[in-house]
This record gives structure tokens, C-alpha cells and sequence, in this order.
């Protein structure tokens, strides 16, 4: 703790610069606590706060303007392969395309402060096409709101943060237990959501080979796709599918047939949304509820027909 310190007052906004373009690619190295202490240093005098406030928006918007490039190159692939590393990658996808779907140029103005969203925001930003202008003013909004906030926080608490270094410095070792624990509890936690889910529809799934063969065999299915509005816009469907929400399952179960297979797929991870649909309906009472194994990357990569666009 000591030399971390001893470094941010040495390199100052370099310091921080690298530390919040680092964190902002995505590694999980945390910028807002360098952020805090910084602005504690800066009220004491010990560190420029014009210096370090410029170094880290400069550094934010630069990872972000990579990230939506990336967006603009690679489109919705972008978008789950990011999610494939989150904790939540099961959620990651649905509610990502749900905030940037409702609040567009202002969800990336507020995206640093929305857990799981940051990181999303400017791919999604320039998979839809966002003028570059435009993104690179909700960047530099979003990145001056969030730095200021951090180091605002660090510079009128300055003696409680400075107060709490000494402590953690004094008691590094608990410090660290501590919060190893948490993080491992929490890492726990969300891979026996995982587990659980799995158990309830994994016996149950299809692979891309069955459905073709079935499809070609006449056999009737329904075929749903989840997703929210957003992804139908942005990535192709399998012909005839029905393009549901995930939060419209339940309210489209009473007309749903009970005397065929119904087929769910999705663009997420792990075909998480999918998964997710069939549990809702066997929940239900449904008994021939299949999620596709591969979702539509699957499918297009067998060759299976796709349409490009859903209806606006």
C-alpha cells in the first residue's frame, strides 16, 4: 500500500492516466479508489487536480473511442464476447441492450456508473452506428462526470480517506482476507446460479444438426427467439421465428401450444436467455420446451437460412 502510494504521488496523472485506460479496456485493475485518493492528495496539496482530472478523461475516452471502433468493425460479436468475461454474463447481454434501448446518447453519459454497463456502452454505441461526434461528446460528458465525482468524493472526505490508507497500510493483511472472502463469495454465488439454471433444461436441449434434420423432415416446431428489441434490429433470425423478450414469456405463455416442441434460441452467452425461457414455461406446466444448443451463431455456422433484420 505504501509504494502504490508512493508511486501515485511520484507519477501523478501518469499514474492515474495509465491506471483508469487499463481498467477501461477491461482488465480488473479498479480506478475509482486511485481516483479518490488522488483527489484527497490533490486537496493536500501533494498532487496537481487539473493534471490528474485531464490525464483520466483523456484516458477514459480513449479506451472507449477503441471500444467503439471495435463496435463499428465487429459488431454484436463485440458485445458477447465482452459478456462471455462478466460475472453475470447470463444477464450481461439482455440488460445491456435494455438500458442502451430505452436511454441511447444518455446511457453512455451515466454508463461508468452502471455495474456491467461501462464496458458495453461504446461497442453497442458503434455497432448501432452512432455518428462519431456524437459518441465522442457523450465520452467526454460521461468520462468528466465520472472523474470529477471520484476525485470530488476523495477531496471533501480528504481526512477520512487519508485516515483509512493508514488503517488498511497498518492492516494489510486483514484487509486482504477480508476482501478475498467477499470477492470469493460472490464469485461463488453467481456460479451456482449458473449450476442451477443448467439443471433444469440441459437433458432438454438441441443441437442445430436436429433442427435442420427435423425442419427438413416437415416436423413442426415453434421457434422463438429472445431477445429485446435491440438485438432483433441488430443481428439475423431464423426465418419464421417469433421474436420474443424474455420478460414477454410469461405474458405470451396462455397462447403458447402445449402439443409441440417450442424451440428458443438467443445471441447471449451460453445461451443463457434461451435456457432461461424454457425454465419460465416448464415452471409452467410445459413439457416440450428445447433450448438450441449454440444459439444462432450456431445456426448460421452450419449454414441454417437466416433473415438479416427483423421488422423495425
Amino acid at each position: 500500500m505504501d509504494l502504490l502510494l508512493a508511486d501515485l504521488i511520484r507519477y501523478g496523472a501518469l499514474f492515474v492516466g495509465v491506471n483508469v485506460f487499463v481498467e477501461q479496456v477491461g482488465v480488473p485493475v479498479p480506478a475509482v479508489p486511485t481516483l479518490v485518493v488522488a483527489g484527497a492528495l490533490a486537496s493536500a496539496g501533494r498532487l496537481s487536480a487539473p493534471a490528474i482530472f485531464a490525464a483520466a478523461v483523456l484516458a477514459s475516452m480513449l479506451s472507449d473511442h477503441l471500444w467503439y471502433f471495435a463496435g463499428r468493425r465487429y459488431g454484436y460479436r463485440i458485445l458477447r464476447t465482452l459478456c462471455r468475461i462478466s460475472l453475470s454474463p447470463d444477464t450481461c447481454v439482455r440488460e445491456a441492450e435494455g438500458i442502451f434501448e430505452r436511454w441511447g446518447f444518455y446511457s453512455l453519459i451515466v454508463s461508468k456508473f452502471v455495474p456491467g454497463f461501462a464496458a458495453v456502452g461504446p461497442p453497442i454505441a458503434g455497432t448501432l452506428k452512432m455518428p462519431l461526434p456524437r459518441f465522442t461528446l457523450a465520452a467526454f460528458a460521461s468520462a468528466s462526470l465520472w472523474v470529477g465525482v471520484a476525485m470530488g468524493a476523495g477531496w471533501l472526505f480528504a481526512d477520512g480517506v487519508l485516515a483509512l490508507l493508514a488503517w488498511v497500510a497498518a492492516h494489510a493483511a486483514g484487509a486482504g482476507i477480508v476482501l478475498a472472502a467477499l470477492l470469493g463469495a460472490w464469485i461463488g454465488y453467481k456460479a451456482w446460479q449458473r449450476v442451477r439454471l443448467a439443471r433444469f433444461v440441459e437433458a432438454s436441449q438441441i443441437t442445430v444438426d436436429e433442427l435442420r434434420d427435423s425442419r427438413e423432415r416437415g416436423d413442426e416446431f415453434l421457434i422463438i427467439d429472445v431477445g429485446s428489441a435491440l438485438a432483433h434490429r441488430s443481428r439475423p433470425h431464423i426465418p419464421g421465428a417469433r421474436l420474443l423478450d424474455l420478460d414477454d414469456i410469461v405474458r405470451a405463455a396462455p397462447d403458447l401450444p402445449r402439443d409441440r416442441d417450442i424451440v428458443f434460441y438467443c445471441g447471449c452467452p451460453n445461451e443463457a436467455s434461451a435456457k432461461r425461457a424454457a425454465q419460465i414455461l416448464r415452471a409452467k406446466g410445459f413439457e416440450r420446451v428445447r433450448p438450441l444448443v449454440g444459439g444462432i451463431d450456431a445456426w448460421i455456422a452450419v449454414g441454417g437460412d437466416v433473415e438479416e433484420r427483423a421488422a423495425a
